[in-house]
């Protein structure tokens, strides 16, 4: 009875040790988010000030200098205002200025409140202090304003640094709120150029594959068009209305490593037409494949044509039951690939948003589609085939 009693006990002290430990994680967490968007509103104002007063050559060229220097010394232990970073605002608020609708003062207006004292050093007025934080970034539609918000300065600097593109720093403001990236990774990211690679096949990765390595592996690992110069639809008699997803399925199948090859390193050919018994209903998989750098099966469903939104259905149940019935421990759900004839990107794209299981749409083309000239220059498969043994 008393060792029932001091059981009960310990799990009422786990609980409610629990329950706090959420609270002042979560109060914490609250607590860096408003110091964040402190900072940034701040950072703001004070690039926004300097930008009115050295783009008009108000300031002389070594203001900025002092203004740092004295800054740190009637503050002693103020961290972020070095030279370096005062002129980091400037850029920061000149990449974003297109944001502020509502400032309380106008450019012109600072330069009649700041004077300069004997030493050249410029002194701020409590007016003008007052202006540089009400400066406020104002959400404005279709912005981000909440992943802005979101991210350290130091990351705003990183993004601003390698990225000149406005859409491209959208992009890199949202991808490093949502996955939450460190300075290094973010840079590191950058550099590879997820912003270009990541639209290059339609896919929803980013949203379905929660860690932001492993979807970006996966973006990079396919493309938005192949060409599978070993099917050739002329040489098999064939018109293109008569071709059907089996003829190019065994086209495949018979030229494997052709077809492996065209996708990149990793991968494992697991078979053809698999075949998956799901509470009495038949499902036959295409293609499937297993990638050793994934760590997942990867789904490749043929069709012949034109892009149809059922295909995304009927690839999303075969995604379901590989996930339930065939993934092993430590492997990662499988991703799924349509191989169509031509698709709308941004329509495929709008219609894969609401699709939980990562699945992309790639189309291709056969030998017989490529352009003449292309064609000559290209080396014959001869050739390919001493190289790929050399």
């Amino acid at each position: 009875m008393n060792k029932n009693i001091e059981n009960n006990g310990i799990q009422q002290t786990t609980d409610a040790v629990n329950v706090l430990k959420n609270a002042i994680l979560q109060s914490q967490a609250r607590a860096v988010k408003a110091v964040n968007q402190e900072q940034l509103t701040l950072y703001f104002g004070v690039g926004r000030y300097i930008s009115a007063n050295t783009r008009n050559k108000h300031w002389g060229g070594r203001m900025i200098k002092s203004i740092s220097q004295r800054l740190r010394s009637e503050l002693p232990g103020l961290r972020g205002f070095s030279e370096t970073n005062l002129k980091n605002m400037r850029a920061f608020y000149e990449a974003w200025n297109g944001i502020e609708t509502n400032s309380s003062v106008k450019t012109g207006e600072l330069n009649q409140i700041s004077s300069v004292d004997e030493s050249g050093v410029v002194q701020v007025s409590t007016a003008e202090q007052n202006t540089i934080r009400q400066l406020q970034l104002t959400n404005l539609e279709s912005f981000p304003i909440v992943p802005f918000l979101s991210i350290s300065f130091t990351h705003h600097i990183t993004i601003l640094t390698y990225a000149k593109d406005w859409d491209e720093r959208l992009f890199y403001i949202q991808f490093a709120a949502e996955n939450k990236v460190s300075v290094e990774e973010l840079e590191g990211i950058i550099k590879k150029d997820l912003y270009h690679h990541q639209g290059t096949m339609p896919n929803n990765f980013l949203a379905t594959i929660p860690d932001y390595k492993h979807a970006y592996r996966a973006i990079k690992m396919f493309k938005d068009e192949y060409l599978l110069d070993f099917i050739n639809v002329e040489e098999l008699g064939m018109h293109e209305e008569d071709v059907d997803e089996r003829v190019i399925e065994q086209s495949i199948v018979h030229n494997i490593k052709n077809f492996i090859m065209t996708f990149g390193k990793g991968f494992t050919f697991n078979g053809s037409q698999v075949h998956y018994d799901k509470l009495g209903h038949d499902h036959w998989v295409d293609l499937l494949f297993y990638n050793r750098d994934l760590k997942r099966l990867v789904v490749f469903e043929l069709k012949k044509g034109k892009f149809k939104t059922a295909y995304l259905a009927q690839l999303s149940s075969y995604l379901r039951i590989l996930n339930d019935d065939d993934r092993r421990e430590g492997e990662e759900p499988p991703i799924g690939i349509i191989l169509c004839k031509n698709a709308d990107k941004a329509y495929v794209e709008y219609i894969m948003q609401d699709f939980r299981q990562p699945m992309g749409v790639a189309t291709y083309k056969t030998a017989d589609e490529m352009d003449e000239k292309l064609m000559k220059v290209l080396p014959s498969k001869e050739q390919l085939e001493k190289l790929l043994e050399d």
